[in-house]
This record gives structure tokens, C-alpha cells and sequence, in this order.
């Protein structure tokens, strides 16, 4: 048998929670680090059975647990989420999170419509305290974005979406990246790689993670280039096979944790020419 045990656990007599992270750096850092435990946690059961045990410590006080005659407690996450609705994705587990630690915003496919972009500007001008961090996650075997490659491979699809107009205009702001996607993976790879068995596979990937360092590139810009009080944003796209997060980059053979946006029209560029070479593209586009 098989056993997965992940306690919140707090007490007088328990060790001190976590500090908060200071800078945008250590915040990453952080996440980045929540997520390789959390992933070590499930991956330690494969192929065995046992008991996979994880203790996050949680200070009582972020959930209202305080003595009598104190205030409720104040919001004071020091990161933003911004995630899709996936029910695969609990993205405090996710990150090995507790309770007031992460502000998550969550909508299908992660996209910057009006309610998401009016709540990541609540979290910024209201939690500067101690926000340092916007994180745009996506997740592979995205259904909006799915839907969005789907009616690009045949646009007559499309007309089953007349009717269904929240749905269709979450699929219209996907299919200016899937557009822009397919281009150049027929760009660097050939045309002939529509008929490669995992193109459509390959395709939603790179959308994907296209659309979250997109996202995360709008946000660094809509606030300004540096966000305010030293707020940074991130990407990245967790893959529900392994439970990491996958960000390819243009620069280097990393691709695991979170990284920055590109920053300009020639690193956007590059990041394609870097996500459309990965490994995950390549092992894809033959499955």
C-alpha cells in the first residue's frame, strides 16, 4: 500500500514558523524549493509501497487562532499566483505552502482578463508589505488552451463556440498565442512538422508556457518594468506527470523552477527558439 501524509501542524512548544522572504530572489528561491520537496515527496512512492510524510509548520495566528481580544489576522502573502482553475493544480501544496502565505488568483487557462488584472493590482497596492513576487503558472495538459489549439487545427470548431460567449472569448485570447506558437514551430522546425504524430501535443505545451511567460512579461510591464517596492514576476507551467515546474530559457540548459519574462521583442525570440528545442517539445512532437 501506498500512503501519502502531509500534516499542518502548529503548538506552543513547535519550532518558530518561517520568516518571510525579504526580496523578489529569496521568494523565488522559496517556491522554487517548495516545489522540489513537495515533487521528492510524491516521487519517493514510485514503485514502492510506504508512507511519504511531509510537516508544514504553521503559525497559529494566520488562522485566527490568537488570544482573546486581538485582531483578526492581516493578509501578508509574499507571493501572487496567478493559476489556472485546473482542479489538478492546488497550488499551496503545489509549493509547500501554508495559510497567508500565497494571494492565488485562479481562472482557466491563466489569462489577464479585467477581474484577474483588478485583484493582482489589489495584492500590489494593498500588500506591499510583504508581496514580493508574481508568479504566472501554468500547467501541461491545459484544457483552455487545449480548446484554443483545437479550433486552430480546425477552425470550423469554432462555430460551436457561437453560442457560448464567455467561452469563446477565454478561447479567442489563447489563439493569438497558439497562432503565434504554431508559426514558429513551422518557422525552426519545417512545415512538414504539422504531420508529426505529437504535433498537437507539442503544440498546447509551448502554448502554454508561451502564455504564462507572456502573462508574466504583461504584468512586469503594466507595473511599470520593476513593479513596485522591488515586486519581480515569474513564470513557469507545472507538469502533472512529475509535479515540477518546467520553464524553459533561452541561455542555458535549465528548465526546472520559475524564471523571469523576456524583456524585449529578441528575447521573446529566443525564448521560443529555446521552448521549441527543449526536450519536452522535441520528446512530443514523436510520442
Amino acid at each position: 500500500m501506498k500512503y501519502i501524509d502531509i500534516t499542518y501542524r502548529y503548538g506552543a512548544d513547535d519550532s518558530p514558523p518561517r520568516e518571510r522572504p525579504v526580496t523578489a530572489a529569496a521568494a523565488k528561491h522559496r517556491l522554487d524549493t517548495g516545489n522540489r520537496d513537495f515533487a521528492a515527496l510524491l516521487a519517493d512512492l514510485d514503485g514502492r509501497s510506504g508512507t511519504a510524510r511531509r510537516v508544514i509548520r504553521v503559525d497559529p495566528s494566520e488562522l485566527g487562532i490568537l488570544p482573546s481580544g486581538v485582531a483578526v489576522p492581516a493578509q501578508k502573502p509574499y507571493a501572487a499566483i496567478l493559476g489556472c482553475a485546473d482542479a489538478r493544480v492546488p497550488i499551496e501544496l503545489v509549493f509547500n505552502e501554508g495559510p497567508n502565505d500565497l494571494f492565488v488568483v485562479r481562472v482557466a487557462g491563466n489569462t489577464l482578463g479585467d477581474d484577474v488584472r483588478g485583484s493582482l493590482n489589489y495584492a500590489l497596492e494593498h500588500l506591499g508589505g510583504s508581496l514580493r513576487l508574481i508568479v504566472v503558472l501554468g500547467h501541461s495538459a491545459c484544457g483552455a488552451v487545449s480548446a484554443a489549439v483545437d479550433v486552430f487545427l480546425d477552425p470550423a470548431a469554432y462555430l460551436s463556440l457561437a453560442p457560448k460567449h464567455t467561452v469563446r472569448a477565454l478561447v479567442d485570447r489563447l489563439l493569438v498565442v497558439v497562432h503565434a506558437c504554431a508559426r514558429r514551430m513551422e518557422e525552426a522546425l519545417g512545415a512538414d512538422v504539422v504531420r508529426q504524430s505529437g504535433y498537437r501535443e507539442a503544440l498546447i505545451e509551448t502554448s502554454v508556457v508561451t502564455n504564462a511567460a507572456l502573462a508574466a512579461h504583461t504584468l512586469q510591464r503594466e507595473t511599470g518594468g520593476g513593479m513596485a517596492d522591488g515586486v519581480r514576476a515569474t513564470y513557469g507551467v507545472y507538469v502533472l506527470s512529475d509535479r515540477t515546474i518546467w520553464a524553459p530559457r533561452y541561455g542555458g540548459d535549465e528548465v526546472i523552477g520559475l524564471a523571469a519574462p523576456p524583456v524585449n521583442q529578441q528575447e521573446f525570440i529566443n525564448f521560443c527558439a529555446a521552448v521549441i528545442r527543449s526536450q519536452r517539445i522535441t520528446a512530443l512532437l514523436t510520442t
